[in-house]
C-alpha cells in the first residue's frame, strides 16, 4: 500500500533584522507611551483622583507601564517576549559600538554596559555631593532654598552611591566581564536574564533622580518611618527607583553564582578558584539573601503610603522599619567591600610575583564575613534600645573584624619581604588598604555603645563609612580598571599620569574625610544644612578638599578613556599573571577562548615556571 506522508508546511518565522532606530531611543519612546497610557487609565478609573493628571497612585502605575515599555524597547520584546510565546528571537546584536546601546547576551558587553552605567551614576552622585559641600561652606542656607531640597539631595546622593555604584561597579560590572574568563567559561548561564537586568539600572537611577518632580522628601537615603509616610509624592519614586536598581543586582547575582557553580572549566576545582571569583560568589549569595528583604520592605512602605496599611507609620511600628532597613543595611556594607578584599589579594601577588600568603584563610575570611554580616545590624539603633540589648550586637560587630582581618593578613603576609612593582594598580591597592584600616578601626569605636551614643548621627559616622566604602571599594575599583585595562582594550595607560592621579585622589580623600572625624567630635550633625558658626572654618576646608577630590575622580576617568582608545599597545600578559583571563587575546574573542581550557594547578604560586592551565584547541580546527 502506498503510504502518503503528510509533510508539515514550513512555519513562517519572522526574519531577524537590525533595528533602524537605536534601541535606547526606541526604549525611551515606548517608556513615554507606557507611562502616559497607564497614568491616564489610572486617573480615569480612580474615584479619588481630584484634578491633577499625575497623582501618587497614577505615578506608580504609570511608572510600571513606563518600565515595561523601556525594557521591551531596548530589545526585550524580540529577545525575550517572542521566544516566551514560541516564536524565534528576531533580535540581532550589532557587532560594532552600537551593541552597547541595546540588549546583549554577551557577558563582556553586559559588563561594560554596567561599568558605563555605574560610572555615569557615580558622576551624577558626585556632582550632587559637590552641591551639598557648596551649601555647607556657609553656616546658613545660601544655595538650597528649603531644607527639603538639601535633604532630597542627600537622599539621592546616598541612594545612587549605595545601590547604583557600590553594589554594581565591581560585582555586575567587573564580575560580568571577568568571572567567566577567570573560570574558563565561554558564556554565562542566564545570559538573557543578565542582559535585560542591566537596563533596570539606568531606569532605577533616572526614577530616583526624577523623584523631586513629585515633591522633595526629607528622609535621606534610609527612608525612615514615620517621616516617610508624611513626605510628599517624591517618596514613591525613592521606593521604585531603588526597587529597580536592586532587582538588577538580584538578576546579576543569580547569573554569576550559577555560572560559577556550573560553568567552570575542567580542573577548576573549588580549591583552585581565583580569589576575585570567591569574592563575587560570596557577595552574590549575600545579594540573594538580603536584596529581596529590602525590596519587600520598600514594597510594604510603598503600600503603606498609597493605601495606607499603617505597617510602619505613627499608627504602626516605626521601629520595625528601622530593624528591617538595617537588617539589610549593614550586610550592604560587606556586599560593597568583599570584592575589594578579594581584589587586593588578586593584584598584590601578581605585582610582587610572590606566592599568596595564607590563601585558604583569605577565603575563609570572605565566607565568615558573609555569615556574620547579618548579625550586626542593630548597632545602628543603639539610641533606640535598652542597655541589655546592646551587648550582643556590640560583640558581633567587633567579632566581624576578625575574619575581615584575614584578608589583611593575606595581603600583608604577601607583601612581607616582597619586591613589589609599584605600578598604579598596586599603589591604589596600598592606598585602599590604608583607608580601610582607618575605616575599620573607627568602626570598632562605633561598635562600642559609650562612643556610639556620643557621636551618633554626627560627621564622625559619615567619615567612618566613607573611609570604608570610598576608601576601600572605590580606590580598589579604580585599581582594578588600571589592572585590567590591557585586557579590556589591548592598550596600556600612562604610568606617570596614573601614579600622579592616584596621589591626587589620596590627598583629596584624606583631606576631605579625615577632617570629618574632627568635625563630628566637635558637634557637626548630619542631615542639617545649617550649623553653628564656629564650625565654618573646618567645613570650608573640607569643601575645598572635596572639590579637589571630585576633580581627581574626573581626571582618572578621562585618563582611562584616553588610554582605552589611544594608549600604547599592551603585551598579551603585561603583569605576568597566572589567572585564566590572560590565557586569551586582549580583548578576548566572542567565545573567550580559542579552545577548551584545562586547569592543572592553582594560580597563586610564583616559585616555579610551570603553567597553571592549558588551552586545548579543537583538533578539527587545527588541521
Amino acid at each position: 500500500m502506498e503510504q502518503r506522508i503528510a509533510q508539515a508546511e514550513p512555519r513562517n518565522h519572522p526574519q531577524p533584522k537590525v533595528l533602524r532606530m537605536a534601541p535606547v531611543l526606541r526604549g525611551l519612546i515606548w517608556a513615554t507611551i507606557g507611562f502616559v497610557v497607564f497614568d491616564l487609565f489610572t486617573v480615569a478609573v480612580d474615584p479619588y483622583r481630584g484634578n491633577p493628571l499625575v497623582t501618587e497612585p497614577s505615578a506608580v502605575i504609570g511608572w510600571v507601564g513606563g518600565l515595561l515599555g523601556w525594557l521591551l524597547g531596548v530589545g526585550g520584546y524580540e529577545e525575550m517576549i517572542l521566544p516566551l510565546f514560541g516564536s524565534p528571537s528576531t533580535w540581532v546584536e550589532p557587532k560594532d559600538w552600537r551593541r552597547y546601546f541595546g540588549l546583549s547576551t554577551n557577558h563582556k558587553v553586559i559588563g561594560i554596559q554596567y561599568l558605563f552605567s555605574s560610572s555615569s551614576i557615580f558622576l551624577i552622585a558626585g556632582l550632587d555631593a559637590m552641591a551639598m559641600r557648596y551649601e555647607l561652606m556657609q553656616p546658613s542656607m545660601h544655595f538650597f532654598t528649603y531644607t527639603g531640597q538639601y535633604l532630597t539631595a542627600v537622599g539621592i546622593h546616598g541612594s545612587l552611591m549605595m545601590f547604583g555604584v557600590g553594589t554594581v561597579a565591581m560585582i555586575s560590572g567587573l564580575g560580568n566581564y571577568f568571572v567567566p574568563l577567570m573560570i574558563g567559561a565561554k558564556r554565562t548561564v542566564f545570559s538573557r536574564l543578565s542582559g535585560i537586568g542591566h537596563w533596570l539600572l539606568p531606569a532605577g537611577a533616572l526614577t530616583l533622580i526624577a523623584s523631586p518632580l513629585l515633591g522633595y522628601w526629607d528622609t535621606g537615603w534610609r527612608g525612615y518611618e514615620p517621616l516617610a509616610s508624611q513626605d510628599p509624592g517624591g517618596m514613591v519614586y525613592y521606593y521604585l527607583g531603588i526597587f529597580a536598581m536592586t532587582f538588577s543586582t538580584i538578576l546579576s547575582a543569580v547569573n554569576l553564582s550559577a555560572t560559577i557553580i556550573f560553568h567552570r572549566a575542567k580542573g577548576m576545582t573549588w580549591a583552585r578558584l581565583p580569589l576575585f571569583v570567591w569574592g563575587i560568589l560570596t557577595v552574590s549569595l549575600l545579594n540573594l539573601i538580603w536584596q529581596p528583604e529590602i525590596e519587600m520592605t520598600f514594597v510594604m512602605a510603598l503600600l503603606d503610603k498609597l493605601i495606607p496599611f499603617h505597617f510602619w507609620d505613627a499608627l504602626g511600628s516605626p521601629e520595625t522599619y528601622l530593624s528591617m532597613f538595617w537588617l539589610f543595611g549593614h550586610p550592604e556594607v560587606y556586599i560593597i567591600v568583599l570584592p575589594a578584599f578579594a581584589m587586593w589579594n588578586e593584584i598584590i601577588p601578581v605585582m610582587a610575583q610572590k606566592n599568596l600568603f595564607a590563601r585558604d584563610w583569605a577565603i575563609i575570611g570572605l565566607i565568615f564575613v558573609m555569615m556574620l554580616s547579618g548579625l550586626v545590624w542593630a548597632h545602628h539603633m543603639f539610641t533606640n534600645m535598652r542597655n541589655s540589648e546592646m551587648f550582643p550586637f556590640a560583640f558581633f560587630t567587633e567579632m566581624i573584624s576578625i575574619p575581615t582581618g584575614f584578608s589583611f593578613m593575606a595581603a600583608i603576609g604577601t607583601l612581607w619581604k616582597a619586591r613589589l612593582r609599584l605600578t598604579t594598580p598596586s599603589l591604589l591597592v596600598l592606598m585602599s588598604l590604608f583607608n580601610f584600616v582607618v575605616g575599620g578601626l573607627t568602626g570598632v569605636y562605633l561598635a562600642d555603645p559609650p562612643v556610639n551614643l556620643q557621636v551618633h548621627d554626627t560627621f564622625f559616622v559619615i567619615a567612618h563609612f566613607h573611609y570604608t566604602i570610598i576608601g576601600g571599594m572605590i580606590f580598589t575599583w579604580i585599581a582594578s580598571m588600571y589592572y585590567w585595562l590591557p585586557k579590556f582594550s589591548g592598550r596600556m595607560y600612562n604610568e606617570t599620569w596614573g601614579k600622579l592621579l592616584a596621589i591626587w585622589i589620596f590627598i583629596g580623600f584624606n583631606g576631605t574625610f579625615g577632617q570629618m572625624f574632627l568635625l563630628g567630635l566637635d558637634g557637626m550633625n548630619r542631615w542639617v544644612p545649617a550649623y553653628p558658626p564656629y564650625l565654618k572654618p573646618m567645613n570650608y576646608e573640607v569643601s575645598l578638599f572635596a572639590f579637589f577630590l571630585g576633580a581627581g575622580f574626573i581626571a582618572h576617568a578621562i585618563h582611562i578613556i584616553w588610554a582605552w582608545r589611544n594608549g600604547p599597545k599592551a603585551p598579551e600578559n603585561p603583569w605576568h599573571s597566572r589567572t585564566l583571563e590572560w590565557l586569551t587575546t586582549s580583548p578576548p574573542p566572542e567565545n573567550n577562548f580559542d579552545g577548551e581550557v584545562e586547569v592543572v594547578r592553582g594560580f597563586y604560586r610564583y616559585d616555579h615556571d610551570e603553567p597553571s592551565a592549558y588551552l586545548v584547541k579543537d583538533a578539527s580546527e587545527s588541521q
